[in-house]
């Protein structure tokens, strides 16, 4: 059992898994005896609209609802879900975000006024995140999933990269059985290798600024 709360907030749009992603790691948690609530938002999730997940961890936790400038990490499958949610990560906390973007149909509407407006990019998003914290990894999860076999797993590549933190209380093998347990059968093998992938990569990208296992 955690000693103090961990918070994660998720973030993406309709349609990337969030909710299976938060449905493992709560499976996780149940299984390895460790105390966590969710809160979901799904808002027009099914349009690709944005939707997000609050997921507390710890003895103490009542609320499922993190507080401004309380969580520990942000998990984002969408580049700019994390600009928009940033002013609930602590200073100094970790962010993890897919290197993708699905632009709004308000910034596309704009553009057709406006033939020489920019989208934002990623690097954009990651220029202003660094005004909170420096602890940023950008994965290519995309990219990753579908090495591991179907661009699918986006989401599980992100959850690998997630458990490399040493402040993230979840043992890596009750997530991998969590993974068994709520993916169908025939995709559990591209799964479990999405999430090492995304593991790697994070290792790569995060173990010479932060704590990992």
């Amino acid at each position: 059992m955690p000693e103090k709360e961990f918070s994660i907030y998720l973030s993406g749009v309709g349609g990337q898994g969030l909710v299976l992603l938060s449905n493992i790691i709560g499976s996780a948690c149940a299984a390895a005896g460790i105390r966590a609530i969710t809160g979901e938002q799904h808002g027009l999730s099914q349009r690709s609209g944005s939707i997000n997940v609050h997921l507390r961890i710890g003895p103490e936790v009542i609320s499922p609802l993190i507080p401004v400038g309380g969580a520990d990490a942000i998990l984002s499958l969408d580049s700019l879900e994390a600009l928009r949610y940033v002013e609930y990560l602590r200073p100094g906390g970790v962010v993890l975000m897919n290197d993708r973007i699905q632009h709004p149909t308000i910034e596309t509407a704009a553009h057709t006024k406006d033939k020489v407006a920019k989208y934002m990019s990623v690097e954009d998003v990651k220029e202003r995140l660094t005004k909170v914290t420096d602890k940023i990894a950008v994965i290519d999860a995309m990219k990753l999933a579908a090495e591991a076999g179907t661009s699918l797993t986006e989401n599980v590549v992100m959850l690998g990269a997630l458990s490399t933190l040493e402040a993230f209380p979840v043992p890596e093998d009750a997530l991998k059985r969590s993974i068994e347990e709520n993916v169908p059968k025939k995709a559990v093998e591209v799964n479990l290798k999405a999430f090492d992938l995304g593991k790697k990569a994070a290792h790569d990208l995060l173990c010479n600024i932060v704590k990992c296992r």
